[in-house]
């Protein structure tokens, strides 16, 4: 019961997505079948560490990184500390865990010249498809939007007369973006090719597939992973590598760091400096081909 109103807690009071909800519910539910079987204990809520600790164990030895690991503890984590909440434990059993060592994990962007080919000399195709795969790709790289927030755009989100576009983010936050007023003409001939679809079953949603229901994870991720494949030799292909991409030439080319923060609809400015290591490198660069001393 009590896992059950954890997920509810989540949420309901925490307002997290429902894949981030589903996620943390996963870890959980891994956790109490281990237990479970391992140790003939179906409820979890007094277990002690010593049986958390051989859990990690287990899941290192099956060769599960680092990460993945500390992701699904992070998941216990924030359970107990529920529980603790609402007066079900009076300790959290991991106060006191320390999270596993993981190397540093690096995203590189695509590059300007890399954006530029995509979006200038790439064929699209002129039908519905094409159309809507071009407008999605200026979307995430033009607003640095998450996947999530592009598959829940809305019609009524784009104001065409302010060149703005209304986006709901993490936690149901609200926030306004502009447009460049080249992706217009874009957002209008896919609003014509749309309206040519003999059915459309999601009207509400801006991006539909050619079926008429409201665009889905996999398939973003395939429309990006599919155009950028065709410019970049880039392992990662991905929407994150988009946003990463879109606030990186921001700084590079010397937006504000809390502009770029407010633009993302990051929380904290924490979040937003992970993307300035790219803009060292290239101040470092401007710096030594400038600097009067380096030519000595």
């Amino acid at each position: 019961m009590s896992v059950e109103a954890f997920v509810s807690y989540l949420s309901l009071e925490k307002n997290y997505s429902r894949h981030t909800v589903n996620a943390y519910h996963k870890d959980i539910l891994e956790f109490i079948s281990f237990t479970t079987a391992e140790y003939d204990k179906a409820q979890i809520d007094a277990i002690p560490y010593t049986i958390i600790r051989s859990w990690i164990v287990k899941l290192v030895n099956k060769g599960i990184s680092n990460r993945t690991v500390n992701r699904k503890i992070a998941s216990l984590k924030a359970y107990y500390k529920f529980l603790q909440k609402i007066g079900a434990i009076s300790k959290n059993p991991l106060a006191k865990h320390k999270a596993l060592k993981t190397k540093k994990k690096i995203e590189v962007p695509f590059s300007e010249l890399e954006m530029e080919k995509i979006l200038k000399q790439i064929p699209f195709g002129d039908d519905f498809e094409g159309v809507r795969d071009k407008l999605l790709i200026e979307l995430l790289y033009s607003t640095g939007i998450r996947r999530a927030e592009l598959i829940n755009l809305k019609k009524s989100d784009i104001n065409s007369s302010k060149t703005t576009l209304k986006v709901l983010g993490k936690r149901n936050k609200e926030r306004i973006l502009p447009l460049l007023p080249t992706i217009l003409p874009l957002l209008n001939t896919y609003i014509e090719e749309r309206s040519k679809l003999e059915i459309v079953i999601d009207s509400d949603s801006l991006l539909l597939t050619k079926s008429g229901y409201k665009i889905y994870e996999t398939l973003v991720y395939r429309v990006i992973n599919k155009y950028l494949s065709m410019v970049s030799p880039k392992v990662k292909k991905s929407p994150h590598i988009l946003r990463h991409t879109f606030a990186t030439h921001l700084l590079n080319k010397g937006a504000d760091l809390n502009a770029v923060k407010e633009l993302l609809g990051h929380s904290s400015l924490a979040s937003t400096q992970v993307y300035t290591h790219n803009s060292i490198a290239e101040l470092k660069k401007v710096y030594a081909n400038a600097h009067p001393r380096n030519k000595e």
